[in-house]
């Protein structure tokens, strides 16, 4: 099978082992800034431990407003845990369609189209290899993960990095980002009207401890969340 973007990204992906957590598999890109104020993310999780597999787009816009769009239920997607910083949660047909090797565009209903290039840079292409030198055990650290956050934002010059810590609902997460890219090229339209050409926010948006990458990557992997309680965690859908 040819080593690129788009084949490694299609591979089967099944719900990785670990009890008492839940978990999904697949890519996605992990963010994207926009010299506009806008700021874009995408997952495409086939696998997961919650319900069915899913896409959401993330779109916080100039002001700072965060909507997260997703083919499953706010309950059974990313709103399950970062849905109080959010200014709505919506379930939205979401197409993912690649276009060429490393080339893929993605639309939310009629109203979002996002296209993007993905690359290779020297810091994504060790830090992938380091990753698959990695053990198992390594990558259920904390503390190894804490570790390669801290190393990975000055690395790739994206600003800071957790790779664990707390969503915005409460619940722990862990982050396992075994591949990485650059995106090379990102257009995205909304209502029809561009966006405008990438670059870094004046501060660097977060949804709890996750932060958002200040330049777009690319990522294929895992994540990893401390099961929904409803007695101690905030609700998928945002408050009012």
């Amino acid at each position: 099978m040819t080593d690129n973007p788009r084949s490694i990204a299609e591979r089967t992906r099944e719900v990785p082992p670990g009890d008492g957590q839940e978990r999904f598999a697949g890519y996605g890109v992990m963010g994207q800034p926009f010299a506009s104020g806008h700021y874009l993310a995408m997952r495409h999780f086939p696998a997961s431990s919650v319900g069915a597999g899913y896409d959401s787009v993330w779109h916080r816009d100039p002001d700072g407003r965060w909507i997260i769009y997703s083919s499953n239920s706010p309950e059974n997607s990313c709103a399950r845990y970062f849905g109080s910083d959010l200014a709505d949660a919506r379930t939205a047909d979401i197409k993912v369609t690649w276009t060429g090797p490393s080339a893929f565009t993605v639309r939310v209903d009629e109203t979002l189209v996002w296209e993007l290039d993905v690359g290779r840079s020297a810091a994504t292409a060790a830090m992938t290899g380091m990753g698959k030198l990695m053990p198992g055990a390594m990558w259920r650290s904390n503390g190894v993960m804490s570790a390669m956050g801290r190393a990975a934002g000055p690395a790739l010059g994206v600003g800071r990095v957790k790779l664990t810590g707390t969503t915005s609902n409460g619940q722990w997460y862990r982050a396992n980002p075994r591949m990485l890219w650059t995106v090379d090229r990102s257009r995205a339209s909304i209502d029809g009207v561009d966006i405008g050409p990438p670059g870094p926010l004046p501060v660097q948006a977060r949804l709890g401890d996750f932060w958002l990458p200040q330049k777009g990557m690319f990522v294929v992997g895992e994540s990893y969340f401390e099961p929904y309680d409803a007695t101690r965690h905030l609700p998928a859908h945002p408050k009012g």
